[in-house]
């Protein structure tokens, strides 16, 4: 390290390799933080995290008590031993607040003054963030198990929603109404995901063992089904032809740079596809312990070389590099399953964090290295 910082002060280097190599190094030294705690307030399970993408300061929570909490994650007295605090909640006794599990938290992704949730109780809600209030709020027949705005779209507002029916919903923030839906699934959709590259492009997952590429500008809609065996017919499995897994697909996560889709299924497989061409990388990651009947919400890593994924894996969180498939660590300090975490690559202290059913928990790197030489 010592090295880069030299070659980085001399103008020898690009100073992205110094950042890259310390967010590698970072990563590969997390463990759970002892000093830092995040305030309980979920008397139930937490569902979905979401950090804010303009600070990275900011994060929301979604619990299966219905509650939404919003956590400040700034160490603003410096103190060694903090506790993050929560800076406000939607609890059971506000009037609009969800009446079974959230499932889904979003900011909004250009600014914090807004952010979204959803809901079994069928309904997608936007939220004022200053006064926790709904401005708007959708409607559907069925449960909602997940939904997604685009990060890069600047020429739509459509938030994908994937419900207990088999269609996609896409709402427009603009008109407040369901736009247009995409139809090709068979049964309920788990998770959906817009392209960080392509504004018009989702990705959607189903019960029905399939993964959907939509280009929502189209009339047909479908790009493309994804196939684990890349058009390949065999005996042995011609019955998975068009299946992106064996079960139940209930996780999609693209690369920070969109090139690629990782999918996680109830068949305990994670497969990585090529976003372009939709081919399958074939990269084995072994067995990927998945028990959700509902979505699995996992992440991936941003800035490092290689890049990381982190999926929830019952009481851990198993650490994956995406392109070889190694299994690098498993981050231990749970003591009941962890339903999903997010990776918060921003700040100097901590690099992850990760949640289970008991509370929310801090994971970090064991060390504060002084990192002035990446500003």
């Amino acid at each position: 390290m010592l090295g880069f910082i030299s070659a980085r002060q001399a103008g020898l280097d690009d100073p992205l390799r110094l950042r890259r190599a310390e967010s590698t190094r970072r990563v590969l030294s997390l463990e759970l933080n002892k000093d830092r705690d995040v305030e309980r307030i979920h008397g139930s399970g937490i569902n979905t995290l979401d950090i804010e993408p303009v600070e990275g300061r900011y994060m929301l929570s979604g619990g299966s008590d219905g509650v939404i909490v919003l956590y400040d994650l700034e160490n603003l007295s410096r103190k060694p031993n903090y506790t993050c605090k929560a800076l406000c909640s939607v609890g059971r006794s506000h009037p609009d607040a969800h009446k079974f599990s959230v499932e889904t938290v979003q900011w909004y992704p250009h600014d914090t003054g807004m952010f979204t949730s959803s809901s079994f109780d069928k309904t997608l809600k936007i939220w004022d963030t200053n006064t926790l209030q709904p401005a708007d709020v959708f409607q559907f027949e069925g449960t909602v198990y997940s939904h997604h705005m685009s990060p890069v779209a600047t020429k739509h507002c459509l938030i994908a929603v994937g419900t207990k029916s088999p269609k996609v919903q896409l709402c427009d923030l603009k008109s407040g109404s369901c736009s247009h839906i995409l139809q090709g699934h068979r049964q309920e959709v788990l998770a959906v995901s817009w392209s960080p590259r392509h504004e018009y492009i989702l990705a959607t997952a189903s019960a029905d063992s399939k993964v959907k590429l939509w280009d929502v500008r189209r009339a047909s809609g479908c790009l493309t089904t994804l196939d684990q065996h890349n058009g390949e017919k065999s005996k042995a499995s011609s019955e998975a032809v068009n299946t992106a897994h064996n079960g139940r697909v209930n996780g999609l996560c693209y690369t920070s740079d969109g090139l690629h889709l990782l999918t996680v299924g109830t068949d305990d497989r994670m497969r990585l596809w090529n976003s372009s061409t939709g081919e399958n990388t074939l990269v084995n990651y072994g067995k990927v312990s998945n028990e959700s009947r509902k979505g699995l919400k996992f992440s991936v890593s941003c800035g490092c070389s290689p890049e990381f994924a982190f999926v929830p894996c019952k009481s851990t969180i198993a650490v994956y590099t995406i392109f070889s498939g190694e299994l690098i660590t498993m981050l231990r300090g749970h003591y009941n399953t962890v339903d999903c975490c997010v990776f918060q690559p921003n700040f100097q202290s901590e690099d992850g964090v990760c949640l289970s059913l008991e509370q929310l928990r801090i994971i970090t790197v064991r060390k504060n290295t002084p990192c002035s030489a990446l500003k």
